[in-house]
């Protein structure tokens, strides 16, 4: 019937110029996720693309002592690790901006301050859990090795071990089936414990002028090589940022090659649509714009780098002080943004069916999701929007023929989870989830369709060109 509400897969929805449209962003969105294994290249990478596209500093804008005009975009990296991207409107910054809000960081293996030693003849690196995994998921697998530390003359090295074509990876054992009788007995959960996610790194012992071998000779041989390469002591590591992902590249996935696999979805997915969006906008929107990404989302935005701190407030308080306005017009222009709060969320597994309401749930391949809470049982934690801003969103996806559904993460009683929404929402603004469907989250790789970021990209797009 005419009056019902059919969701539509987007292939049903776009002509052949747009899936030529969506395999060039695929393309975009792939190499994008090979550069950004971390979310300080996340941030780097993204500084490269504003400044391509000829956005200037924000320390440029302070040092010219007046607003920018419409049109003329500029970036704020802040410590590395966060990136907002402004695009200035014909309209007040104190009407509001219209924001899209994504965190660039993703769940991984940090290197503890003490990482490597040596047990049973092999060189290992302990290592920390950094957000929501499935410990077993991280076993077997090969793993590289990104990040930055510094040397006691306080020069700065950039470590990127696992990725290239002839780079050696690091690897985290598992029990052999044949000895797993006690392990089997245990759940999921508990079968690999974080203690155990330890790195194998190395095996040949470093040998003495008279061929005898050290107390601990394969760490010897270890600090050796990270000296040789790095001019690294193992002091140096007690002060490092070093991270564990997967090693290689994002892949297509499937006959029809419609589908990506790759380490970050979880929230680069939302990240890149968000920059990618407004960097190509046709022109200056009425209303400011901003890609606002931010870091330590996977760990409770926390952190002077997260949507928490308040870097953000401290960015808009600077342009306003260029005009003149003060405290006053800074709570007026958050009350006046519009947000959505770029993240992904759980679509409909198959295999996995008896966690989902399936008349509340994304699907993969149909568009982006709306979500109107996120949450655990009873919208604990979620920003909750309201029906006033989701019809704005609505007018404004549908002008712009945008294939949306609504989606909810999990059944009521399942579970849930989180996103930087309610913290935005704190400070006035509207703001609704609205991001990726995708399958195997927070896993070490993830899975989504090409469909779903093309189309979450051109929601974006259309919000912020408002």
């Amino acid at each position: 019937m005419e009056h019902e509400y059919e969701i539509r897969s987007v292939w049903a929805h776009i002509d052949a110029d747009e899936k030529s449209e969506m395999e060039a962003y695929a393309k975009r969105y792939m190499h994008f996720l090979d550069q950004a294994k971390t979310e300080r290249e996340a941030a780097k990478t993204i500084v490269d693309l504003a400044k391509e596209a000829g956005y200037r500093s924000f320390e440029d804008i302070l040092a010219d002592g007046k607003t920018p005009q419409a049109g003329q975009g500029f970036y704020l990296n802040h410590k590395n690790k966060a990136v907002i991207l402004f695009l200035p409107g014909t309209a007040p910054l104190t009407e509001g901006l219209d924001i899209v809000g994504s965190h660039i960081d993703a769940p991984r293996l940090d290197l503890k301050s003490h990482p490597l030693y040596e047990d049973g003849g092999l060189g290992l690196l302990k290592t920390h859990y950094y957000g929501g995994i499935k410990k077993y998921q991280w076993t077997c697998l090969p793993l590289a090795l990104h990040g930055i530390a510094y040397r006691e003359d306080g020069s700065e090295v950039q470590i990127n071990i696992g990725d290239a074509a002839d780079d050696p990876v690091f690897y985290i054992t598992d029990l052999l089936p044949h000895l797993g009788k006690d392990q089997n007995a245990k759940t999921l959960a508990e079968g690999v414990n974080g203690e155990q996610l330890n790195a194998v790194c190395g095996l040949e012992p470093q040998l003495t002028a008279d061929d005898v071998e050290l107390k601990e000779p394969v760490k010897a041989k270890l600090l050796s090589l990270l000296h040789d390469r790095y001019g690294l002591v193992e002091k140096d590591l007690l002060l490092a940022e070093l991270e564990l992902v997967p090693a290689g590249q994002a892949r297509e996935v499937g006959l029809d090659r419609a589908l990506i696999a790759a380490h970050g979805h979880d929230d680069r997915s939302c990240a890149f649509a968000a920059v990618d969006g407004l960097l190509n906008l046709p022109k200056p929107p009425t209303r400011w714009a901003a890609a606002l990404l931010v870091d330590k989302e996977e760990i409770g935005s926390v952190g002077n780098t997260s949507m928490g701190a308040i870097f953000f407030e401290n960015a808009l308080a600077e342009l306003l002080h260029l005009n003149g306005e003060g405290e006053l017009a800074l709570r007026r222009t958050l009350s006046g943004s519009r947000v959505l709060s770029g993240d992904v969320t759980a679509a409909l597994d198959p295999s996995f069916p008896d966690v989902m309401d399936k008349r509340n749930t994304a699907f993969i391949g149909k568009g982006v999701s709306i979500n109107k809470y996120t949450g655990a049982r009873g919208k604990s934690g979620s920003n909750d929007a309201n029906a006033e801003f989701l019809q704005e969103i609505r007018r404004i996806f549908d002008d712009n023929h945008v294939l949306w559904q609504m989606g909810e993460l999990g059944k009521v009683d399942q579970g849930g989870g989180g996103t930087i929404a309610y913290i935005l929402a704190n400070r006035g603004a509207e703001v609704v989830d609205c991001g990726v469907p995708m399958l195997s989250m927070h896993a070490p790789i993830e899975l989504a369709a090409k469909a779903d970021c093309y189309m979450t990209m051109r929601a974006y797009r259309a919000f912020l060109a408002q």
